[in-house]
């Protein structure tokens, strides 16, 4: 990982929009250092009172996690929502306790997986801002967080960026709209809200202050005062991780959630700023260390599903089949996401376990017709699932209309390959293709991606940019899939090594008729390739 040093030499070396991103950075790390100042010097002032505060209560707690967008325990979630359902049931008219017990509702679906939460949730938000239609940020960061965890971004991007309308300066209404313009696969959109988000952090435009990561990495619980709610560091930190992985910008984006985790104020926050990092690490082809972070995450909130799905990957990738199973039925159980029941099926049919393959894949489709009956958009694994174990042409529907609805390039992805196997190749690497532009997706570095395209390009005998773009997956990580990395290494071997000096043509030697004209055409692809990525 670069040194503070070694990243002020870089930031004096790029200009225009690169020394913009460097100083976004630089930004937000240097903020939350000067509150981590702020914050030590009030905690040792003295109170005038004799002796510490009581600490809250399990309602309290909740409530400064919902009221700051930040995760809360699930125990104290169940007070904080019994607690509000009874004082609306006195007082009715409390219009902001209705806009707190629907986002407390949000949450409990999401960390239980129970879409009979989001009916009760926009029942509540609405309520709320039926009583007060004007500047109710708290019903529309709701509304907003409601439309994300239902996999509906558009209206999510509309009722997030109605909040920010609301009250432009006010922190809170900004990560859910991040989260929203990611899953549109609007990253430009997504970078211009996290600028936003940090000059509040900062709390003055255009703040250039500097400090070292490690200097922030070191602290805990800070925050500070804007508009009213405090300012959670590590929400902060957490979304400018995501963007930058967005960017592939893996090292900064690993420097953003790892003192994400340490600035976290609760353990139920900090687990989610780890799984975040196991999830990078997993990306980034590094088992052990994804492992780590997964199990740190349990440690803080022994009923993360998300941890437990994680530890399910690493292990398989590390060996530990067993262990690895029973991880994915663990978070199966906690949460049954038709996701999870994706990845356990493929474990299992990688080891050549066809019943309880094909019976996770049943609890997959069980599970995607009932999250649908709640509201919950699951289309883009179900095509991902349909495209391999079902009806090809059916996954492409799917995934045409969810392209239409939400052009990321995960769905991008998904869409490619399920014209793969339907038969239409040349349409299929033009969607691949997209899903690994630079420009489009900021550069997301993919094992799965890069995979998918070559199997395509192969396909087409496009056997050069085939040979390089699944050497890739293996590169980014060998152990991306227990059921596709065999068949990558397979493809690579029947591919065999290529020529040495290049294909015929290039340095002008005689193209035999219709021999190397493919390989031609590749080797002007690939130099594309490398001038984008120079851009």
């Amino acid at each position: 990982m670069e040194s503070a040093v070694e990243n002020e030499q870089a930031s004096d070396s790029v200009t225009g929009p690169a020394r913009r991103e460097v100083g976004l950075r630089w930004a937000l790390v240097g903020s939350l250092v000067g509150c981590v100042v702020l914050g030590g010097v009030l905690m040792a002032m003295p109170s005038g009172q004799g002796g510490p505060p009581p600490a809250p209560g399990p309602v309290a707690r909740a409530m400064g996690a919902v009221g700051a967008g930040t995760p809360a325990s699930l125990p104290d979630l169940a007070a904080l929502i019994g607690d509000r359902e009874a004082h609306l049931r006195a007082h009715p008219g409390d219009v902001q306790s209705w806009a707190v017990l629907g986002a407390a509702y949000v949450e409990r679906g999401e960390r239980t997986a129970s879409t009979r939460y989001y009916p009760k949730a926009e029942k509540a938000l609405r309520t709320s801002l039926k009583a007060k239609p004007k500047g109710n940020v708290e019903a529309l960061g709701g509304l907003a967080a409601l439309a994300n965890a239902q996999h509906d971004f558009r209206a999510a991007r509309k009722w997030g960026e109605a909040a920010v309308a609301a009250s432009p300066k006010r922190w809170t209404a900004y990560p859910t709209l991040i989260d929203a313009y990611r899953g549109l696969g609007d990253y430009k959109a997504a970078r211009k809200a996290l600028a936003r988000l940090v000059e509040l952090r900062s709390g003055a435009r255009g703040a250039g202050a500097r400090g070292s990561g490690a200097q922030v990495s070191g602290a805990r619980g800070s925050g500070a005062q804007v508009s009213g709610a405090q300012v959670s560091g590590a929400q902060v930190l957490m979304r400018a991780g995501l963007v930058y992985r967005d960017r592939g910008w893996r090292e900064d984006a690993g420097a953003a959630l790892s003192d994400a985790a340490a600035l976290a104020a609760t353990p139920a926050e900090r687990a989610a700023c780890l799984v975040r990092v196991g999830e990078l690490a997993w990306e980034r082809g590094e088992p052990a260390e994804s492992l780590r972070a997964f199990d740190a995450a349990l440690r803080a909130d022994p009923d993360g599903h998300a941890a437990l799905a994680g530890q399910g990957r690493a292990l398989a990738a590390l060996g530990r089949i067993s262990e690895a199973l029973r991880a994915y039925q663990s978070a199966l159980t906690k949460r049954p996401l038709p996701q999870y029941a994706l990845e356990l099926g493929k474990l299992y049919e990688s080891l050549g376990l066809g019943g309880a393959a094909r019976a996770q894949y049943d609890v997959l489709r069980t599970r995607v017709r009932e999250r649908a009956a709640g509201g919950v958009n699951d289309e883009l694994v179900l095509g991902l699932f349909e495209a391999d174990h079902g009806d090809a042409e059916a996954a492409v529907g799917r995934l045409r209309d969810e392209w239409r609805r939400h052009p990321s390039v995960q769905v991008a992805d998904a869409l490619g390959w399920a014209l793969h196997r339907s038969g239409a190749d040349e349409e299929a690497l033009r969607f691949a293709t997209k899903a690994m532009d630079e420009e489009r997706g900021g550069g997301v570095r993919s094992a799965l991606f890069a995979y998918h395209r070559g199997v395509i390009e192969r396909e087409l005998g496009r056997y050069g940019a085939a040979r390089r773009h699944l050497e890739e997956a293996l590169r980014i990580n060998p152990e991306f899939s227990p059921l596709l990395v065999p068949l990558a290494e397979e493809a690579l071997e029947a591919l065999g090594e290529p020529e040495e000096g290049g294909p015929e043509g290039v340095e002008g030697s005689e193209v035999e008729e219709g021999s190397e004209v493919e390989e031609g055409a590749e080797v002007e692809e690939g130099a594309e390739d490398g001038a984008e990525a120079e851009e």
